[in-house]
């Protein structure tokens, strides 16, 4: 019980940077923005498994998917370094990617992310 208590405080404390570096982020230009004929829902869920694949990601693998405003999700990665706006357009979804830097691990997830389009 003690563990749980103390991973819970964790993952808040986390959530609570994650917050607001994503919010800063999204006052700039996204990384790259998609779009996909899917709902936002199959998109996100999709991109939140992807990302937890250790074989890709390693220690790094991880997703959290939290629901945002007009039916969308954001998916991020521990820290909110790497994470996804997925909002409904139309019959599909309009898919924002920021990332915190360019480099080769923002490809990567840029790349399991395009597999969920």
């Amino acid at each position: 019980m003690h563990k749980l208590v103390i991973g819970a405080l964790v993952v808040a404390a986390l959530s609570g940077c994650a917050g607001s570096k994503m919010k800063d982020a999204r006052a700039g230009t996204p990384y790259k923005t998609l779009a996909s004929d899917k709902a936002p829902l199959v998109v996100a869920q999709c991109v939140q498994f992807g990302w937890q694949d250790e074989t890709v990601f390693g220690v790094d693998a991880g997703g959290f998917k939290e629901p945002i405003e007009a039916g969308g999700f954001t998916v991020y990665t521990t820290g909110g370094d790497y994470f996804v706006d997925v909002r409904s357009a139309g019959a599909g979804s309009t898919v924002n990617y920021f990332a915190a830097e360019t480099s080769m691990v923002a490809q990567r997830r840029l790349a399991a992310l395009a597999t969920c389009l």
